[in-house]
């Protein structure tokens, strides 16, 4: 080693004992009394709101100075990690990063950045200190329309995240470009011409709310960004409102309870529809993950063929349904949980007036998820229908 690099190193010792020393003999003494509450509110920090590993607290907020004269103690960080270009900077200009270890828990660095957290956590007190917490083994919240249409007298409103941002009128509902895997400018002009009255909504975009653990709202984009493109895939399966399981841990699978049954001929209303029928309801049922102590339907945009029926109301009723209907009906009462909703004993199991996707809902008591799976074997009147029940069960 050079006798100029010697000297260097020498020097840089020197400093850094001659700032420990500092630091011993003033900390207790001049340390700003800075509480976690008081920092979050000086600087807004965004209590509540999701965040990864190596983010900033601060999001995109400047990093914290404070003077040094006042905040000798907060030296101490800059020398534990060695920064000797912050040193310099610190005595340079009289001002010293804000030390967030005096003011937090865990999940948070002293340069506030977000350490030791596994998936998406979030900015929380966790008594009187900051903390970003990892997610629990199950996070699970509540779509909601971010982004969505309104029927007004001369067309539709445009309306995000409460604000309309632009006003359509009729004649120019046909060139709106808003579609996704479930729905296109047909269907919004259906909805329009049939469907809708003043002031009905058509949600396009789905944000999140009521999060199991707390955490803040988020919106349409954040949601794929968070929580990934399968949960935006699936929250534009499920009516607006349904419970969305957003992140699992570990756990793993185990067989619950299960039941099948055949289709069986009604040939009085049409076997044909209500093979139809049957295998619809199959579909919007197979899939679905209801989180714990949660309620959920079936999913959205499923359609069910209509057979005349004299003794049903209007003349017509969904045959076809009442098979698969039953096959869910045993798996789930069998499970522990109570009788769907818009559900009967009977062999004809659902009610009229109950569409069997969206109006049909089933409640999750256990503390952990489910998921529905059904499916069927087979064709014709004896086409086999299938439920079983997964259990998602921590580790």
């Amino acid at each position: 080693m050079s006798s100029g690099w010697r000297r260097i190193s020498i020097t840089i010792c020197l400093a850094l004992i001659v700032l420990s020393i500092l630091f011993v003999a003033f900390s207790a003494a001049t340390n700003a009394p800075y509480t976690a509450q008081s920092v979050a509110d000086e600087y807004n920090l965004p209590i509540g709101q999701s965040m990864f590993e190596n983010q900033s607290i601060l999001g995109q907020q400047d990093s914290i100075s404070v003077p040094l004269i006042s905040n000798v103690g907060f030296l101490q960080h800059q020398i534990t990690a060695l920064d000797i270009q912050g040193l310099l900077m610190t005595l340079t200009t009289g001002m010293v990063p804000f030390d967030f270890s005096t003011v937090s828990s865990e999940g948070i660095d002293s340069y506030g950045d977000v350490v030791n957290v596994e998936g998406p956590g979030f900015l929380t007190f966790e008594g009187d200190k900051l903390a970003v917490k990892s997610p629990n083994n199950y996070v699970w919240g509540y779509s909601t329309p971010y982004k969505w249409l309104v029927k007004t007298d001369t067309g539709v409103d445009v309306v995000e995240n409460g604000t309309v941002v632009k006003s359509v009128p009729e004649n120019e509902i046909k060139n709106l470009d808003y579609h996704n895997d479930y729905y296109n400018s047909s269907t919004i002009r259906s909805w329009y011409n049939y469907d809708a009255h003043n002031g009905s909504t058509f949600t396009l975009e789905k944000g999140m709310k009521g999060f199991s653990d707390g955490r803040n709202n988020i919106s349409a984009a954040d949601v794929p960004v968070i929580f990934g493109h399968d949960v935006v895939d699936y929250a534009s399966e499920y009516p607006t409102g349904s419970p969305i399981l957003l992140y699992s841990g570990n756990y793993t699978e185990e067989d619950g309870e299960a039941y099948g049954t055949s289709l069986g001929s009604h040939a009085e209303y049409g076997d044909s529809i209500r093979e139809v029928n049957a295998r619809q309801f199959v579909d919007a049922w197979n899939g679905t993950v209801i989180p714990p102590n949660s309620t959920s339907s079936g999913k959205d945009y499923v359609y069910f063929e209509s057979a005349v029926d004299p003794t049903a109301p209007g003349g017509s009723a969904a045959h076809g349904v009442c098979p698969p209907a039953r096959a869910l009906r045993a798996a789930v009462t069998a499970e522990g949980f109570g009788l769907p909703v818009g559900m009967t004993w009977d062999e004809d199991a659902v009610l009229f007036g109950y569409n069997p996707a969206q109006d049909i809902t089933v409640t999750n008591n256990h503390d952990y998820p489910v998921l529905i799976k059904m499916w069927t074997e087979g064709e014709g009147t004896g086409m086999g229908i299938y439920c079983q029940i997964v259990r998602y069960i921590p580790k």
